[in-house]
């Protein structure tokens, strides 16, 4: 028997930094669905296919492997055994990750990946549209929400200390851009659960942050 925290968001709302320090302060194993569409999208990059040409990133998604290794300091992603960790966050997959992952058949392949690492474990998962489409059930529901120069800002900063090279303008326009696009989407829109309980992050700090979400779930779990 499974349990099942999903943790939905915006771009930059603290999703991937939370759910990290939440998964290990309960044991919970942290699956970051972003990572399966950032490899569709740099493996669209290494094979510079337009994003017009959608039946070849149809085709890169079913054919490529990706594996994920939690650690203590952090996810490793391999795209087919290679790591590529820090290429999946460059400013090339980050400009069309969305919408890679808008086109409906990469999110099905991508959605039935996400739905097997999950099988038969006690797992935290972030991203989109987990409490909405992928994990409806989930026994636990959480909506993280900051406002967009808040989540400019973080995002501005992880890439200075990641040695990602983008403006605070570049973030801020990309982020903006990311909201409408991923609140458009045909399936898997950004929404927010009818029973999700709403996290305003925007005044908080990560500990404050964390500290509001395992008092949540330890209250759904008692």
């Amino acid at each position: 028997m499974s349990f099942i925290v999903g943790i939905d968001g915006p771009a930059g709302s603290g999703k991937g930094t939370v759910t990290k320090r939440v998964a290990n302060s309960l044991g919970l194993i942290n699956i970051d669905t972003g990572i399966t569409y950032r490899c569709v999208a740099l493996e669209v990059v290494n094979q510079n296919v337009p994003l017009e040409n959608t039946t070849k990133i149809i085709e890169i998604a079913k054919n490529i492997k990706i594996d994920i290794d939690n650690t203590p300091n952090g996810d490793i992603v391999y795209l087919d055994g290679k790591n590529v960790t820090k290429q999946i966050r460059s400013k090339e997959v980050t400009s069309i990750v969305s919408q890679v992952s808008s086109i409906k058949e990469v999110r099905f392949i991508m959605v039935d990946i996400q739905r097997k690492l999950a099988e038969g474990k006690n797992v935290i998962v972030e991203g989109r549209d987990i409490c909405t489409y992928v994990f409806p059930n989930a026994d636990v529901k959480i909506y993280l929400d900051a406002s967009v120069e808040e989540r400019a800002k973080r995002r501005y900063k992880e890439n200075q200390e990641k040695n990602i090279d983008m403006t605070y303008e570049e973030v801020f326009d990309n982020i903006k851009k990311r909201d409408e696009n991923d609140k458009s989407k045909e399936i898997g829109a950004l929404k927010i659960a009818e029973d999700s309980i709403i996290v305003d992050t925007t005044s908080l700090s990560i500990d404050e942050v964390v500290e509001k979400i395992i008092d949540i779930i330890k209250l759904k779990r008692s």
